[in-house]
């Protein structure tokens, strides 16, 4: 185990079955996982670009040479519970089993921003991508393949990477802006194979400089009535709940009742299902009219937004 003090969260490894569970249960999302896992792909072994180009081309034609420099950075943004976390915490099970090697993913502490005192963002932060890089090097053998992959997850990123344009902004604050930057574009020039993945609810907070370095920024929303019926469909498979109560409680669980929202992903798989079955659990089979009339009454929550601004 990679010595962290205190700089990470929990270091994972992969590929794990339990993270595979979790990130094939992300129903609604395979768009958004084939493309990142398709980033990932070209991000951390951009030799894939350069073969196909010289077989497709007869030489890596400049518009490869391009994607083969994009920083490893990719950004998902979104509002909570749109499963954007979800998805960061559980790619690298993806990533290891589509490039065949190990993966290991350091998920930033948040104590990185340190307590205010002069320098000590900057260093922490410099620190933290000094063992990110180290664990690193061993990446690519002499031949250059690829033989182990390094993920740096920074969830909550709008913390640490807001942007230097707020005039009330801190000294410290701006330095540890700048110490983030520096640490991507390290990890960029060496060529190392690490890929940043950052999390936002609030993309346009983050600091211009560290959004035009994301070779790609993923936009997650609210699950529409097609991905909330699929996800019902998927949870109460096997309990003989007909189409018409789907229906009915799709509908309840979209933007009505007067609400201009819907439920988030979260909403459904960790409030409403459970409440499903809980309320079955001393009654019997889970029925539709209940799930129904649970659907109803239930409240999602508010959007990021809403919470900061008043109603949506």
């Amino acid at each position: 185990m990679v010595s962290t003090e205190g700089l990470f969260g929990e270091v994972q490894e992969f590929p794990a079955d339990r993270a595979r569970e979790r990130f094939e249960a992300l129903v609604g999302l395979d768009e958004v996982k084939q493309q990142m896992l398709a980033h990932a792909r070209v991000l951390l072994d951009p030799a894939v670009l350069a073969t196909w180009s010289e077989q497709e081309h007869g030489c890596v034609i400049p518009a490869v040479e391009d994607v083969m420099d994009l920083p490893p950075l990719v950004v998902l943004a979104g509002d909570v519970g749109t499963g954007k976390s979800v998805l960061a915490e559980t790619v690298g099970d993806g990533i290891a089993r589509q490039l065949k090697v190990s993966v290991t993913m350091f998920p930033m502490s948040l104590t990185a921003r340190g307590h205010g005192a002069v320098g000590e963002m900057t260093t922490l932060l410099t620190r933290a991508f000094q063992k990110v890089q180290d664990h690193a090097l061993s990446g690519r053998g002499r031949d250059g393949k690829l033989r182990h992959v390094t993920l740096l997850l920074i969830d909550e990123a709008d913390a640490l990477a807001q942007s230097r344009e707020l005039t009330q902004m801190h000294h410290e604050d701006r330095a540890g802006v700048n110490a983030l930057i520096r640490g991507i574009d390290s990890l960029h020039r060496e060529r190392l194979a690490v890929l940043v993945i950052m999390c936002t609810n609030r993309a346009d907070a983050l600091d211009p400089a560290v959004r035009r370095r994301a070779a790609a920024v993923f936009q997650f929303s609210r699950p529409d009535d097609a991905q909330r019926r699929m996800l019902l469909r998927r949870s109460f498979a096997g309990t003989g709940i007909g189409d018409e109560h789907i229906e009915e409680a799709v509908r309840y669980t979209g933007a009505t009742n007067g609400r201009s929202y819907g439920c988030t992903y979260s909403d459904l798989r960790q409030r409403l299902v459970p409440a499903v079955v809980l309320d079955a659990l001393a009654t019997g089979p889970i029925r539709g009219p209940r799930l129904v009339g649970i659907a109803k009454n239930f409240q999602p929550t508010r959007p990021f937004d809403a919470e900061v601004n008043g109603p949506v």
